[in-house]
């Protein structure tokens, strides 16, 4: 029988692999395509020879062709526990936060404390509200990430053919990101860049670390003043040029200048004075972007960051007063 369900099959199915589809590997695919699946049955299924494309084995990396029939055998979880289900008030959140929509693609505004996708822990992230959000969509992927505490301009693909679009775009620099940062004290307005490489580390405990190293990899980050607080605190916009772990974070601390609210590069007097009007966040929000789309089109969104970025910026104006 054909695909009509994205239940998991409790009997023989067959897909047919569309043109939009065609370029994934099949292990991704069955993951996507079996929710509620572990990991370890997709790869039995496909190492067993259960799976086939075309009637015949193939290993977990290969990649599926327009055209492509897909046998699925029947998949029975080894207990009947209950897929973890999403709260409403989240899901009604992301939904209220969605700025812009369309056959192939959502950008959400991301709240902050929420990851995007699940793991470490976590039982689910933006990723998996989305899914639950719209089942009709069972294509669905994170086009870029977002650090847990970081809000702002989300994108989520639709269609495996934007998702392709996208990465490419992101691999160039045909994206424009924009993030807003509120930073301890005068950010002078002759920093405009900071170039400083960066290296990855783990620490015993398991946690990554991001540090400034000649070891690590080429990274840029263009900064302009958008607000002065006196001297205790300036609003920046950060434009990242490459695309690093935790980049603006690191590079806002190298030039003497961490972002409030950061609980790895951060001051933690400056922090606490912060949560002390209210802001009780990471000030990093990722407050637009902007690309081409494949139908030539540019797709332009900002995002807000909020009540509580606003009245926390707003009570710093009065004690600088």
């Amino acid at each position: 029988m054909k695909n009509t369900s994205p239940e998991l099959p409790t009997q023989v199915q067959f897909d047919d692999i569309s043109a939009d589809q065609a370029g994934q590997r099949i292990d991704n695919y069955l993951i996507t395509r079996l929710k509620g699946a572990p990991k370890t049955l997709v790869y039995r299924i496909l190492r067993k020879g259960e799976v086939r494309v075309n009637k015949g084995r193939v290993k977990p990396d290969y990649r599926l062709q327009a055209g492509d029939q897909l046998r699925i055998p029947p998949v029975r979880l080894p207990a009947p526990n209950e897929p973890v289900l999403v709260g409403q008030g989240i899901l009604n959140a992301l939904e209220q936060n969605i700025l812009f929509e369309d056959k192939g693609l959502i950008v959400v505004n991301k709240p902050a404390g929420l990851a995007v996708h699940g793991g470490s822990g976590l039982h689910f992230g933006v990723i998996e509200a989305m899914r639950q959000l719209r089942p009709d969509c069972p294509q669905m992927e994170l086009v870029h990430r977002l650090d847990r505490d970081t809000s702002g301009c989300l994108m989520i693909a639709k269609k495996r053919s934007v998702l392709r679009h996208l990465h490419a775009a992101l691999r160039g620099d045909g994206v424009n990101k924009r993030y807003w940062a509120l930073v301890r004290g005068r950010w002078p307005g002759s920093t405009k860049k900071v170039h400083a490489p960066l290296q990855k580390n783990n620490l015993r405990s398991g946690e990554r670390m991001v540090e400034v190293d000649p070891a690590g990899k080429e990274s840029l980050t263009e900064f302009k003043v958008l607000q002065r607080f006196a001297d205790y605190a300036t609003l920046v916009e950060a434009k990242p040029i490459t695309g690093r772990t935790h980049q603006i974070r690191v590079h806002a601390k190298y030039a003497g200048h961490p972002i409030g609210g950061d609980p790895k590069y951060g001051d933690d007097e400056f922090s606490r004075e912060l949560r002390e009007l209210g802001g009780k966040r990471l000030f990093l929000h990722a407050r637009s972007l902007s690309v081409e789309m494949a139908d030539g089109n540019l797709l332009e969104v900002e995002a807000e960051p909020g009540p509580m970025w606003d009245e926390t910026l707003r009570r710093l104006g009065n004690v600088g007063n």
